[in-house]
């Protein structure tokens, strides 16, 4: 491409990406960091002025050293990682450090659709909208128990399609 191909009048570069991949490619670095053999899950929240306000992942709480629990699924509760894991979304409203209301009319980028606890926890702190790239637990209870806690507080949600090979230094 030549250094004008792609420039608006003023010259500027016009082919830059857009807000949602920019952002869906933050979640999508985010969910890098989980240790999760089998599901790995990354949260941005961005404002209404295209800032990112938080990310997370979902792991361990910070204080617990994850390699003395377990990451497999298990009948025996204490042998679950289910009991030990804090959602991608779950961690970004945590790691947020300012004040909740600012998350207000935010909207959350994640790269699975959210559970029913994470679904409460972002009517709870005022997110206006949820960004998806996959919904694998759709047709499920928890998918449906989601998607009606969203749609009763007049929360929407959309799903993006976007370029997961961004910053992975593949092609």
């Amino acid at each position: 491409m030549s250094s004008t191909q792609g420039a608006g009048a003023s010259g500027k570069r016009q082919d830059v990406i857009s807000w949602d991949e920019f952002f869906m490619s933050v979640a999508i670095a985010a969910q890098r960091r989980s240790k999760d053999p089998n599901t790995q899950v990354g949260a941005c929240i961005a404002s209404t002025n295209h800032r990112i306000l938080s990310v997370g992942y979902n792991g361990t709480p910070s204080a617990l050293n994850d390699d003395f629990f377990p990451w497999g699924t298990s009948d025996d509760p204490l042998q679950d990682k289910h009991n030990y894991v804090v959602h991608a979304e779950a961690n970004a409203v945590l790691n947020y450090r300012g004040s909740l209301k600012d998350l207000e009319g935010s909207t959350v980028y994640v790269t699975l659709f959210p559970c029913h606890d994470c679904a409460k926890i972002l009517a709870q702190v005022g997110i206006g909208e949820v960004v998806y790239l996959d919904n694998k637990y759709a047709d499920t209870d928890d998918g449906r128990i989601s998607r009606r806690i969203l749609d009763s507080c007049g929360i929407s949600y959309r799903q993006v399609i976007v370029d997961v090979t961004i910053g992975t230094g593949r092609a």
